[in-house]
């Protein structure tokens, strides 16, 4: 399914609050004041076209939803760019190369939901709780980020306030609003990463990472041994120790959800076209996975007849 023949991409620029049982529906339709599925402005994105996160194919009747974290480089005017040039901002240390087009590009094969960033992680590091002190970094690998240097606790509040809260209040909904009417949902997350990292090679090219439950990530291993011969490893070349599990965490773990976060080398998808290949390969790896993990369950009730 190509963009233009029937996924939508809603946006919704400001946050507010809503139950988890708001139908997506509801939560996604147009502004009306004193709703409440509205979110209001706090005046951190006051003025700003792009929204806190984007809602892709939002009614999809596939069993997959999608979050790309780390989706955008954009960053609100009121912080000038956090001190940055534009090489910086258009470097992997503001965002994710490729990872949203591979990610719109799986939406599509799969009718999936995909929430996605409007924000540069530089901003606010959706995929890490407030609580940790690499959710605003100072330094981001060999980049210092001015703007982001000495914030008071009102200016790391307004970053949570305004871009945190919203996206993960947005996944919370969606998956509450699946569970009410039963619809089966299994989180996958996209991320890309640099073929060098400090100097050294990453030989690594698809990392399936996992945190507590491995269940979807050991099904995919097993599918990428049948159906890639890219160099594909577990926890590679990040794993939970380095804190990048949060998303999966917070949102599949304590709602029993099959889960997997997809780390791809980045130089595998530098273009359009590459994006789509690799939208096409883990297409046919996630369903390969979960057909595998339903075979069992199938096989026990058949025996039981």
């Amino acid at each position: 399914m190509s963009p233009g023949s029937g996924a939508r991409t809603i946006a919704v620029r400001c946050h507010g609050q809503f139950d988890s049982t708001t139908a997506i529906g509801q939560l996604f339709s147009p502004k009306k004041r004193g709703a409440k599925y509205v979110l209001t402005d706090d005046g951190f994105l006051a003025g700003e076209a792009t929204p806190a996160f984007h809602a892709y194919n939002p009614n999809a009747a596939g069993p997959f939803l999608l979050v790309c974290e780390h989706a955008s480089n954009r960053i609100p005017a009121v912080l000038g760019n956090l001190g940055l040039d534009d090489a910086v901002l258009s470097s992997h240390a503001a965002w994710d190369l490729g990872a949203i087009g591979v990610a719109r590009g799986l939406a599509d094969h799969l009718d999936a939901t995909l929430i996605s960033a409007g924000y540069s992680r530089l901003v606010y590091d959706l995929n890490r709780p407030p609580s940790s002190s690499e959710a605003i970094r100072a330094q981001s690998e060999v980049h210092r980020v001015p703007g982001n240097v000495d914030l008071s606790d009102d200016e790391r509040q307004a970053r949570i306030d305004s871009l945190y809260r919203p996206f993960h209040r947005a996944l919370a909904t969606t998956i509450g609003a699946r569970r009410e009417r039963g619809q089966e949902t299994v989180l996958v997350a996209i991320h890309t990463f640099t073929p060098v990292y400090f100097g050294r090679p990453r030989p690594v090219e698809l990392g399936i990472l996992h945190d507590r439950d491995d269940r979807f990530a050991e099904a995919m291993l097993q599918a990428a041994a049948r159906l890639t011969r890219l160099n594909t490893a577990r926890n590679q070349p990040y794993g939970p120790e380095d804190g990048v599990a949060h998303m999966l965490a917070e949102h599949a773990i304590p709602n029993g959800l099959l889960n997997v976060m997809i780390e791809i080398r980045n130089d595998l998808v530098a273009d359009a076209d590459d994006q789509r290949t690799m939208s096409r390969l883990l297409a046919d790896m996630v369903e390969d996975a979960r057909g595998a993990l339903a075979m069992p369950a199938a096989a026990t009730s058949r025996g039981r007849g």
